[in-house]
């Protein structure tokens, strides 16, 4: 209760406009993220890949020839017109649109729990995420296309909580033809029973997919080669970064076959409990919170048998999840969701052991924390508020006895 009512009135106080100096000093720690990492050597690590097929492809060759390469056959159309600018345009744009994409992420969530865009919460909430969640600076400095997906999922339930479920599932189309994240956001349009955002979800990516094979020459290595590839969760090159409870507890000493049991138990777990959010309504809530924990609850089920998993896949969720803090009873309302986040909270002096290579156990403890946490959340039982039944003709009771207000008696005059 203690932290309940602190948590009210520190929203309070965050909902309250924010100031012109705020809002400068917010814009200015973004930018200075994103000019310091045009500045490093190994910026754009992971988008160089999908810049490099896109060239290949230009170049008359096989994107799949290379194995680093595991998006689907539209991410190569989507990135032609990345891989047709020069290194140094690319240097200084890219930093600043993958902060942009998890900015626009940001404000979608904020605006579907109707936050005012210029309160304290808005303002200085992302750059404080991106000053003390270290993952965001990692998303940034390599350029992963995880972004896209960061800015689609808050967008796509943001159209959905307006009821225009057809443009919702053209927005995970298009995110998934770009990196297949949100495939499993399939399940909400399923359960949702809204057909028409499911084939858009489906087919959107499917189509543009169809059109990058037809351009490309072997487009088959996708099945023969870059799908085994993944399948068998890469190689040593990925598997220290690689978060995934299958990757990890092999190299805490669990046999491999029953790291994969668990992890899938944990999966089988979470989607069971996405299915009890969503039949499970609150008066107090206008379905955005509904919306937004079913969905979550699915993406970190998938992570959890994803291969590979990597750290900054969380911003996909953690934005929505934190926005939600405004309504009572939420998640962030826990002090165990804030402890579940400590692992990959910046400044923190930790083990030497858990540093570098062996970083994904602290990621990994991240992802488990959340995805127990929100799962307890979706299983608890709805509460059960009875109210007062005052029968025809009985007294009213006094006010030490109940503190209700006592009702009208129902006694009528019969004629």
């Amino acid at each position: 209760m203690k932290w309940e009512t602190s948590g009210n009135r520190l929203i309070d106080w965050l909902l309250r406009p924010a100031s012109r100096p705020w809002q400068l000093l917010s814009l200015a720690v973004l930018l200075g993220i994103a000019v310091s990492t045009s500045l490093r050597e190994n910026w754009g690590s992971d988008n160089a890949f999908v810049v490099k097929a896109a060239q290949t492809l230009l170049a008359g060759g096989s994107p799949y020839e290379d194995k680093r390469f595991l998006y689907l056959p539209s991410a190569v159309l989507m990135a032609v017109p990345e891989a047709l600018l020069p290194q140094t345009v690319l240097r200084w744009t890219l930093p600043v649109a993958m902060s942009a994409l998890l900015g626009a992420g940001w404000l979608a969530a904020l605006r579907l729990f109707s936050v005012p865009l210029r309160s304290r919460f808005a303002v200085v909430g992302f750059p404080v995420l991106a000053l003390a969640y270290k993952p965001y600076v990692n998303l940034v400095l390599i350029g992963n296309w995880t972004a896209i997906s960061a800015a689609a999922l808050p967008v796509a339930l943001l159209l959905a909580h307006r009821r225009h479920w057809g443009a919702a599932g053209l927005v995970v189309g298009l995110a998934i033809a770009c990196k297949p994240m949100l495939v499993p956001m399939g399940l909400v349009f399923l359960v949702a029973r809204r057909w028409r955002g499911l084939a858009a979800a489906v087919l959107v990516p499917l189509g543009i997919s169809l059109a990058g094979a037809l351009l490309m020459p072997s487009p088959s290595l996708f099945f023969t080669k870059t799908l085994p590839f993944l399948l068998k969760g890469q190689d040593s090159y990925a598997l220290p970064w690689d978060a995934s409870p299958i990757a990890v507890l092999p190299r805490l000493g669990v046999p491999e076959p029953l790291a994969v049991l668990v992890a899938f138990a944990g999966a089988g777990t979470g989607l069971w409990a996405a299915r009890v959010r969503w039949r499970r309504t609150d008066d107090a809530d206008g379905g955005e919170l509904r919306l937004v924990e079913t969905a979550c609850m699915v993406m970190l089920a998938a992570f959890l048998v994803s291969r590979p998993s990597f750290d900054h896949y969380l911003l996909v969720v953690l934005p929505l999840l934190l926005a939600s803090a405004v309504r009572p009873g939420s998640m962030p309302r826990s002090p165990w969701f804030w402890a579940a986040l400590a692992p990959q909270t910046a400044g923190i002096p930790w083990p030497s052991e858990l540093d570098a290579k062996r970083r994904a156990f602290k990621d990994c403890a991240t992802l488990c924390g959340l995805a127990i946490l929100l799962a307890r959340r979706a299983l608890r039982s709805a509460r059960v508020t009875l109210e007062p039944v005052t029968t025809a003709g009985s007294p009213p009771r006094t006010e030490p006895e109940c503190a209700a207000t006592p009702a009208e008696s129902a006694s009528r005059t019969a004629f």
